[in-house]
């Protein structure tokens, strides 16, 4: 069985690894996630916000860890951050894994079967708009599109282009290989999620249990130490007038004199 100092230390390093853990797991999350949002121009993602929440709560707890004198106070704000990253990830994960799987469809982007414009070089993508034809089973129809638009006419309802449950464009890209590109950070940001709410309640608990770990390492005054502090201390008047009768006068009284009057002579 450990003794105390060390079952202290085993808990340190146990929750310094979840911790440094998920700080890396945070870090992941945010970088893919901003990759994923400034892909396009129209498709929105904010699975990088629970990167920044559960990235804070564990350089906290990085921090917390390795303080003496308020570890407790810095460990609460830790698990606090952590349990906010904790509930954003799951919100997060169901956002963007839902929106991959209803909302863009890989399947024309992987057979080559969607088409890439660009005006040239000296264009804004929304200052120069073309139309191009989209051809249907029964008819075809025009489809405005902007510069630097991957656009998929198999996604196109020309009958109705606002029931449509897919992206049939996407604004402000290089080429339509940044479209498949942007299908997989989004999965990828979601299974990041998934492994950062699972993680950070693990974590979370871990730096609970830690908090109230008594820190060993520093050791206490015992009661020996005062009672050898007593011991040191000079006698007090009353214990060197003990043993005297009740009208004896004290072994020793301090006499005080003015400024500028002598002292009697001294008489043996």
């Amino acid at each position: 069985m450990l003794d105390p100092a060390g079952h202290f230390a085993k808990r340190k390093k146990t929750s310094l690894w979840f911790t440094v853990a998920l700080l890396v797991v945070s870090t992941f999350i945010l970088t893919i996630g901003l990759a994923a949002t400034t892909r396009t121009e129209n498709v929105t993602v904010g699975g990088y916000y629970p990167g920044i929440i559960l990235g804070f709560g564990s350089f906290l707890g990085i921090i917390g860890i390795h303080l003496v004198e308020n570890r407790k106070q810095m460990l609460i704000a830790s698990i606090v951050f952590i349990s906010f990253g904790v509930v954003a990830a799951f919100c997060c994960a169901i956002v963007d894994g839902v929106f991959a799987a209803r909302h863009i469809e890989p399947r024309p982007l992987y057979n080559k079967r969607c088409q890439y414009y660009s005006s040239g070089v000296g264009f804004l993508y929304d200052a120069y708009q073309t139309e191009v034809t989209c051809y249907t089973l029964n008819s075809k129809c025009q489809l405005r599109v902007k510069s630097n638009t991957c656009y998929c006419c198999d996604l196109y309802n020309c009958e109705n282009s606002e029931h449509s449950t897919s992206y049939y464009e996407y604004l402000g890209v290089n080429s339509c290989q940044d479209v498949i590109h942007l299908y997989r950070l989004l999965w990828s940001s979601t299974v990041l999620n998934i492994i950062g709410l699972f993680l950070g309640i693990v974590t979370a608990a871990i730096l609970g249990a830690f908090k109230d770990v008594p820190n060993n390492n520093f050791p206490a005054s015992s009661s020996t130490d005062i009672s050898l502090s007593d011991d040191t201390q000079p006698p007090s008047q009353s214990s060197s007038n003990y043993g005297l009768p009740p009208n004896a006068p004290p072994l020793y009284t301090p006499t005080y004199f003015l400024s500028g009057e002598k002292p009697p002579p001294y008489v043996p």
